[in-house]
C-alpha cells in the first residue's frame, strides 16, 4: 500500500503543483504524520521535490518532472479512464478501492490536452446501482450482462463532440420513430445504458438497446449551463416510476427468520418496509406485486400469512385446496 501512496502523492503534485502536507493527506486518506514521512522517503529515493514554508507554502515537484503517458491518444485515454469508472460496479469492496486510485492516477498522468476531454467523458457517463423500487421486474438482485452496446461509441463522440444526433427508435409496443436529440449524458443501470437527451418534447431517456441507428449531424446541441447528470438521472427515474401501473400491496405478517430470509430476494419480490413488530417477535410487513396472480403465485412458496386483500388471501386458499385435492391419501 505504501508504494501506492508514494506514486499517488507524485501523481497528485503533478495535477495540483503544489500541496501541503495536511491537503495530502486529506486526499489519501491517511495521516498527516504518514504523509510527511512519504514525503521525506521521497526526497531519499531521489524525487526531485521541495518545501515550501510559511503561509501559502507546501510541497512542490520541480518544474518539468513528471509521470508521461504521451504514448496515449485521446481515445484511449478516454476509454482507459471509462474502463476504471465503470469497472468499480463489479467489483467488491476490498478491491474497488484499487481501481479508483488507478483512475486517480490515470487522470493525473495524462497528458495535459487530453486531461480535459477525459474529464468530460467521466462527467458524461453515470454508473447506477440502485433499483427502480416500484417498477415491475426491473430489479435484480446483481448487474445485468450489458444489452445493446453496439450504439454507445457513436453517442459518446456525439456528447463529447456537442452535435445533435438523430436516431431511429422503438419503444416498446410502439412503432419504429426518426427522432432529432440533443444528447446529454449516458447512463449505465445495472448493465442498461440509457441515453439522456433533450427533445422538441422537453427531456426524454431511451434505451440504448432499442436504437436501431444514429446518425449524428454537425448541427450544435444545446445543453444547460447548469446541466447536473446524477440530478437529471434521478428526476427521469422518479418520471418513469410514476408512469408505471399501479402495483397491488399485500399485508403480510411472518416470523423474524423467514423476514430476514426474504431480503436477499429480488427487490421486486421482497417486503417492501417492515411496518411493525409484535411481541412475540413476528414481523408485520407490506408486500407489492404487479398483481393478484402475480401475489398468489410468489406467496404460495413463502412462510406468511396473509392480512389482506381479501382476493390474495382467498387465492391462496384455492392453491392450498388444490393441492390438498391433488395428494390427498385415496
Amino acid at each position: 500500500m505504501r508504494a501506492d501512496r508514494l506514486v499517488a502523492i507524485v501523481l497528485l503534485l503533478q495535477v495540483h503543483g503544489q500541496m501541503t502536507a495536511a491537503s495530502l493527506a486529506e486526499q489519501l486518506e491517511a495521516s498527516e504524520r504518514t504523509v510527511r514521512r512519504d514525503l521525506e522517503a521521497l526526497c531519499v529515493a531521489g524525487v526531485p521535490l521541495y518545501s515550501q514554508r510559511g503561509r501559502g507554502g507546501g510541497w512542490s515537484l520541480l518544474q518539468g518532472n513528471r509521470i508521461d503517458l504521451s504514448g496515449l491518444v485521446a481515445e484511449e485515454a478516454q476509454a482507459l479512464f471509462l474502463a476504471c469508472q465503470l469497472g468499480t460496479v463489479f467489483l467488491d469492496d476490498g478491491t474497488r478501492p484499487g481501481l479508483v486510485a488507478a483512475r486517480r492516477k490515470i487522470l493525473a498522468a495524462l497528458p495535459e490536452p487530453f486531461r480535459d476531454q477525459v474529464q468530460q467523458t467521466g462527467a458524461s457517463v453515470l454508473v447506477d446501482q440502485t433499483g427502480w423500487g416500484a417498477l415491475p421486474s426491473s430489479d435484480t438482485a446483481r448487474p445485468a450482462a450489458p444489452d445493446g452496446t453496439a450504439h454507445l461509441p457513436g453517442l459518446r463522440a456525439a456528447i463529447a463532440a456537442g452535435v445533435q444526433i438523430e436516431i431511429d427508435y422503438q419503444a416498446r409496443g410502439a412503432e419504429m420513430q426518426t427522432r432529432r436529440a440533443h444528447p446529454l449524458g449516458l447512463i449505465c443501470n445495472r448493465g442498461v445504458w440509457y441515453l439522456l437527451a433533450h427533445t422538441d418534447h422537453g427531456q426524454r431517456t431511451f434505451r440504448v438497446s432499442r436504437i436501431h441507428a444514429m446518425v449524428a449531424t454537425t448541427e450544435p446541441a444545446e445543453r444547460p449551463g447548469d446541466f447536473d447528470l446524477a440530478r437529471a438521472w434521478h428526476d427521469a427515474k422518479g418520471d418513469l416510476r410514476s408512469q408505471a401501473p399501479a402495483r397491488l400491496e399485500v399485508l403480510a405478517s411472518m416470523t423474524p427468520k423467514e423476514f430476514d430470509r426474504l431480503q436477499v430476494l429480488p427487490a421486486g419480490w421482497r417486503p417492501m418496509s417492515e411496518l411493525a413488530r409484535s411481541e412475540d417477535g413476528s414481523v408485520t410487513a407490506m408486500f407489492s406485486f404487479p398483481d393478484e396472480p402475480s401475489a398468489t403465485r410468489a406467496l404460495a412458496g413463502m412462510d406468511v400469512v396473509v392480512l389482506s386483500p381479501q382476493s390474495v388471501r382467498a387465492g391462496l386458499a384455492a392453491v392450498g385446496q388444490r393441492l390438498l385435492d391433488r395428494h390427498a391419501t385415496r
